[in-house]
């Protein structure tokens, strides 16, 4: 039981690992090619390889795996484009951490939908307000751009979160997985035809970003946390996969050379409190299904 219990723990933090990287790979990306082009392109090529499995189990994407990805589809795309519009003016670090406060969203979420909330769940968004207030405000005192982009995104993050487990039991894991990618493919590049430029030397120049965030982030990503979370606790899974925002900050500052004065690493230390407080009974109120 043990081992198992440590298998899980190990993927899992690898999953973690792997998204927190992709952070960066994604502000490289970003430097390249617009936010719809790279989404469409980097979904897409995971879409591809989840069908591949889909099909080897002989599983179809009929019209009802159409239907109900649809709306986990159209929530990813959203908070997806947002997130990457994001990190094109922010660190690799910011984007991390502001998108983990999904986890800190969601309770409040659930609250404005009539759920009751535990008292520390409210310190948790007291704490993270502050953190993010401290990570995003410049020295002018006015909030980063790209950081008011990826705390946007994290609201559609955590409504993406919910959508997930309404329909997780109704289809397979695999099936909803390439049901949801296919539809932010075909959703970001339309946005992309009408909306911004399509160079091939653009392109070219960010297929690194794309092939890493598309295999590893979201193909390789994705299976490692459903793999993982069938041996590891519900609870023990939402605080391992929260690391996510500290490889996103680690990568940063190691690839990327993103140095964080006092304030933002005051502000880090807040919303990753804040993360594992909102955590520490977060399946009472909600199950993580997602990516």
């Amino acid at each position: 039981m043990r081992h198992t219990r440590l298998k899980g723990d190990i993927l899992l933090l690898t999953t973690a690992a792997i998204w927190g990287s992709g952070f960066v790979a994604q502000r490289i990306g970003a430097d390249f090619v617009g936010p719809l082009l790279f989404n469409g392109l980097r979904f897409g090529l995971g879409a591809v390889i989840i069908l591949f499995f889909v099909m080897r189990r002989g599983e179809r994407l009929n019209g009802r795996v159409w239907r109900m990805a649809a709306l986990p589809g159209t929530f990813l795309f959203l908070a997806g484009v947002l997130q990457q519009a994001g990190i094109a003016s922010t660190t690799a670090g910011n984007a991390g951490f502001i998108t983990g406060l999904y986890v800190v969203i969601i309770p409040l979420i659930l609250f404005f939908l009539g759920k009751r909330l535990r008292a520390h769940v409210w310190v948790a968004v007291f704490l993270a307000a502050a953190g993010l207030y401290l990570v995003s405000i410049g020295d002018d005192f006015h909030l980063n751009r790209g950081d008011l982009y990826e705390l946007a995104g994290a609201f559609f993050w955590a409504g993406h979160v919910l959508v997930i487990a309404r329909y997780v039991n109704r289809l397979t894991v695999l099936e909803l997985a390439a049901g949801q990618f296919f539809i932010a493919t075909l959703l970001n590049l339309a946005g992309a035809v009408l909306f911004e430029p399509l160079e091939y030397n653009a392109v070219e120049q960010a297929l690194p970003a794309i092939l890493y965030t598309g295999i590893f982030s979201i193909a390789v990503g994705f299976t490692l946390q459903v793999w993982g979370q069938k041996y590891t606790p519900p609870t023990d899974t939402a605080i391992i996969m929260s690391l996510e925002a500290v490889f996103a900050l680690l990568f940063g500052y190691w690839l990327l050379n993103e140095h964080l004065g006092g304030r933002q690493i005051w502000g880090m230390s807040l919303m990753f409190g804040a993360m594992i407080l909102a955590q520490w009974n977060p399946l009472s109120l909600f199950k993580r299904s997602s990516l």
